[in-house]
């Protein structure tokens, strides 16, 4: 039995109308990165991350898994093997589409943590300074359970772990320019030279020297193909 490793990043959400809020500027939904997406940006003005979140968060009720997120069920449903799913998103189509062994390894929109604790919330609505935490019973202490830039990605070691073990190896809809995630493809060839990589994208991307395989459109329209092709395989 083989073992899989898959890593996903925003170009399957996007088929779903998630908006990447990242412009060909560099800027988020109109913000810069440093603005909105670093510790010292939340510490400056937490309302003003806050409201970002919150803006992402309740887009999710508008948007729904695409046949790309179906495929991926189908395939973990029927896989023999190890299975592991990394998703760099932080929605979650994944989740709804039906995906169980899944890693979210830059935080998930639909939870907060507090600053105090650690301890993780599964949350829907908006998050305010105003929103008292339920384990410190404080205002202003629940920020979104994202990785913002600095910070270590999640579940890392569990991450590499899989990696590690990996007989074949999925990149769906990602830049290749994000690490650590980038270097994924690298590590499993590192480990296994007989390791089956392939590239799944509109596009090849800046690290496509590393994979063995390609296949190029969108995820929603060649991944069930290629998924049963792996399958019957």
């Amino acid at each position: 039995m083989k073992n899989i490793v898959i890593l996903t990043g925003s170009g399957i959400s996007a088929e779903s109308g998630i908006s990447t809020f990242r412009g060909g500027d560099g800027l988020w939904d109109g913000h810069r990165i440093e603005d909105v997406a670093t510790p010292e940006a939340f510490e400056r003005d937490p309302d003003l991350v806050q409201s970002f979140y919150n803006t992402r968060r309740a887009q999710l009720a508008t948007v729904k898994p695409n046949p790309a997120h179906a495929a991926l069920v189908a395939l973990e449903n029927a896989w023999q093997g190890e299975f592991l799913l990394v998703t760099q998103n932080v929605d979650d189509l994944h989740e709804r589409a039906g995906s169980k062994k899944l890693i979210h390894m830059h935080g998930e929109l639909k939870k907060a943590r507090c600053l105090e604790t650690g301890q993780v919330y599964d949350w829907q609505g908006a998050l305010t300074q105003d929103t008292v935490c339920a384990c410190c019973q404080r205002e202003g202490m629940l920020r979104p359970h994202i990785v913002w830039f600095g910070e270590m990605p999640l579940a890392m070691e569990h991450i590499y772990h899989a990696l590690r073990k990996a007989d074949i190896f999925l990149s769906i809809g990602t830049s290749g320019l994000v690490y650590p995630a980038a270097g994924f493809v690298q590590e499993v060839r590192r480990n296994n030279r007989n390791c089956r990589t392939v590239e799944i994208n509109l596009e090849p991307t800046a690290g496509r020297s590393y994979f063995a395989e390609s296949v190029y459109g969108k995820a929603g329209e060649v991944l069930p193909g290629f998924v049963q092709q792996l399958l019957n395989d």
